[in-house]
């Protein structure tokens, strides 16, 4: 009996769970909570170490991720009682693009005395969004100068990709900057330390990096054109190859078999990115199915075997999430941490005591209220921007807003307004999509909130008109990350020589299914085109009100 271990590194925690090969039924998981969270400027870490940070930085602390390989995986190899010789393969997946300036040997420059109470040695976090005006600027110089890579990402690169991140801290801490040997997406430093070398992954290379495949990154020309400084970023800052996913990476090494408790010699694979790796473990291969990776953001995942440009979407790569297939990915930045938002914010005191008495979580009470009101009873429409617009408008400028409130609104109808809009938007990138020839014809969801909340994915369905079908695994990408790892193994070793034949015997599909109401689509489509109106209005340049506040409060 062969295993396999797949750790998914969240933003909030990270998870190991132990799969056998050639079975998508879980054997066993463990769940590691970053002590740090995420660093921001209303936390205790940044107000002790930094002083004062941006609301806009949202930072990490690179031991929390070695934390969950000494924790999570020692903790399913003795849970399960699997003999470390029989597990032949390891993954792992991350948010991105999630990186971090290090030394040559691997140590993070925040690790440190010199450079440990600057914010610029730390991680910086999918969702840090403090590099926008770098990213304006990139956008207009690569139109300007017509280069035609920045199709691929639906003319537009976001502030939570690798350069403007980059530049910012060129910019703004120079001396990190000149510091570091190299900037590295998180994913590929934690691989480097399970199989001691370095290596950089197409996926986040491709979606996050500006690389192509085909092109490599943009020339030395653009990079001058912005900074004279960035010239030779490329040779200077990520000079390492790129390695295609589904590739071994190495190793564990023996420094990281005493972390782990995994056995030297352990295939280790390429890394990749949460939600991209997470479409084999659904056995998603047909082009035409989204899948959602829904929890505190969303991820968009299509495949095709056509590459169109598509505006506003993440980035379209070849192999990027399947080999021999054009990878498209699109995005929400809020999803769940909007809900959460509300519940962590504003729900009165009434409401936390009910819960309390059922034993339901503040959200599980609001959502079985909200499931009560009809489509459009509430009187209320919001627009998801709670941390900007990933997809299609690619704006971190940009805010929430919830309008029809009235001295009778109740917690619950805020509530729903708040989900429902989550769900405009993912209806507003599917239309996207097929306005622009890339259809949709069905619809998948993984993920915390795809597992937990059937009211939510039902006003999904009634939104979109899709009916909607739910992963099998509770643990989605942390079983994607597992396929890898068998893959990396190879069949030599009991594992698999392709990516297709892994999904195939080890992906899963739960029976789960949500059917669109016909009279709550009815409703929801009236709902939508105000919605349009209202994304259209703010967000298009007709009102930028939303921009003038956020000036306001931060002069």
């Amino acid at each position: 009996m062969k295993y396999t271990l797949g750790t998914d590194f969240g933003t909030l925690s990270g998870r190991t769970a132990l799969f056998k090969v050639g079975s998508p039924d879980e054997i066993c998981c463990s769940v590691y909570e970053y002590p740090h969270a995420v660093i921001t400027a209303d936390s205790d870490f940044a107000k002790k170490l930094f002083g004062e940070l941006p609301q806009d930085f949202a930072l990490q602390h690179p031991q929390d991720y070695l934390d969950v390989l000494s924790v999570t995986i020692p903790d399913v190899i003795n849970k399960s009682g699997v003999d470390p010789k029989d597990i032949i393969g390891i993954g792992i997946d991350f948010t991105a693009c999630t990186m971090l300036p290090v030394y040559k040997d691997g140590t993070p420059l925040c690790f440190t005395d010199k450079f440990r109470c600057n914010p610029y040695s730390y991680v910086k976090l999918w969702k840090h969004h403090a590099a926008q005006d770098k990213a304006n600027r990139l956008n207009e110089t690569a139109h300007a100068r017509g280069e035609k890579w920045i199709n691929a990402y639906g003319g537009k690169i976001s502030s939570e990709w690798m350069f403007p991140k980059i530049w910012e801290t060129l910019d703004k801490a120079p001396d990190v900057y000149d510091a570091a040997d190299s900037f590295v997406e998180a994913a590929d430093w934690v691989i480097s330390r399970l199989c001691g070398k370095e290596t950089r992954n197409s996926c986040t290379a491709g979606y996050k990096a500006m690389w192509n495949k085909r092109d490599g990154f943009p020339s030395k020309e653009f990079f001058a054109a912005l900074d004279k400084r960035l010239e030779n970023v490329i040779e200077e800052k990520l000079s390492c190859p790129v390695t295609a996913i589904g590739s071994k990476a190495g190793e564990i090494t023996k420094d990281a078999s005493m972390l782990t408790g995994l056995c030297e010699g352990t295939a280790v694979a390429v890394a990749n990115v949460d939600a991209h790796v997470t479409v084999p473990a659904l056995g998603m291969k047909e082009k035409g199915n989204m899948l959602m990776i829904m929890g505190t953001s969303t991820c968009h995942m299509l495949v095709s075997d056509e590459d169109r440009y598509v505006p506003g979407i993440c980035g379209s790569v070849e192999d990027g999430i399947l080999p021999g297939m054009i990878g498209y990915e699109a995005g929400q930045s809020c999803v769940g941490d909007s809900f959460a938002w509300f519940t962590d914010n504003l729900l009165n005191a009434e409401y936390a005591a009910e819960a309390k008495e059922k034993g339901l979580s503040a959200q599980q009470l609001l959502a079985e209220k909200a499931a009560m009101i009809p489509a459009g009873k509430s009187g209320l429409l919001a627009l998801d921007w709670w941390n900007g617009n990933r997809s299609i408008l690619v704006d971190v400028d940009l805010s929430g807003m919830i309008l029809g409130l009235t001295l009778a609104t109740k917690p619950e109808e805020i509530y729903k307004a708040i989900v429902e809009s989550t769900a405009y938007g993912t209806r507003m990138i599917i239309e996207n999509y097929e306005n622009h020839g890339v259809p949709v014809t069905g619809l998948y969801a993984a993920g915390g909130i795809a597992a937990k909340s059937p009211e939510t994915m039902q006003i999904y369905a009634d939104v979109t008109g899709l009916e909607i079908r739910i992963s099998g695994s509770s643990q989605a990408p942390a079983l994607g990350s597992a396929i890898f790892g068998a893959v990396a193994a190879g069949k030599e070793r009991g594992g698999y020589d392709s990516v297709f034949e892994a999904a195939d015997e080890m992906g899963s599909i739960s029976d789960v299914k949500y059917v669109p109401n016909k009279e709550a689509k009815a409703v929801y489509d009236e709902l939508f085109e105000e919605y349009k109106r209202l994304h259209d209005y703010f967000g298009r340049g007709e009102n930028d009100v939303m921009k003038r506040l956020k000036k306001l409060k931060d002069r």
